[in-house]
C-alpha cells in the first residue's frame, strides 16, 4: 500500500472507474473495484481516503463484490480491545475475470434486446 492513499487511483484507476461506469456499474462499486485493482490488500480507510467515499458507502459497495466472490474480507482487531476491528479487502480473482463477467452479462443483455426488437418487427409487420 502506498503511503499516500490519495495517489492510489491516479492514472489507470480513474480510467477503470470511467469505463466501468460506462458499463452501468454503480459508481461506488466501480470506485472500489478500481482501488482494489490498483492496490494490494486495502483497509476500508485506505479506500475512503483514496476515493472520497464514506465508510458506509464502501461497505455497501463491497457487498455485491463479496457475493460474487471477487473479494476476500477479513477483520483485524486493533491493538486495544476498544473500537471496531479494521476491515481489510483484497481481490481474489484476476481483474480480467471481472471484465469477462461484465462482458458476458452485456452480450447476453444485447442478445435479449435484439430478440425483443425482432419480435416487435414481426408484430408490426402483421398489424
Amino acid at each position: 500500500m502506498k503511503s499516500d492513499d490519495t495517489s492510489l487511483l491516479e492514472g489507470k484507476g480513474h480510467e477503470i472507474i470511467e469505463l466501468l461506469q460506462g458499463l452501468d456499474v454503480p459508481r461506488t462499486e466501480a470506485i472500489c473495484i478500481a482501488c482494489l485493482v490498483c492496490g494490494e490488500e486495502l483497509t476500508s480507510q485506505n479506500i475512503e481516503q483514496a476515493s472520497g467515499l464514506r465508510q458506509p458507502e464502501v461497505s455497501i459497495a463491497m457487498r455485491p463484490l463479496r457475493e460474487r466472490k471477487w473479494i476476500e474480507e477479513r477483520n483485524e482487531k486493533k491493538n486495544s480491545d476498544k473500537g471496531r476491528p479494521v476491515k481489510y479487502y483484497k481481490l481474489v480473482v484476476p481483474f480480467e475475470q471481472i471484465v469477462e463477467t461484465f462482458e458476458n452479462n452485456i452480450l447476453k443483455r444485447n442478445k435479449e434486446i435484439a430478440e425483443a426488437l425482432e419480435q416487435l418487427k414481426e408484430l408490426s409487420a402483421n398489424s
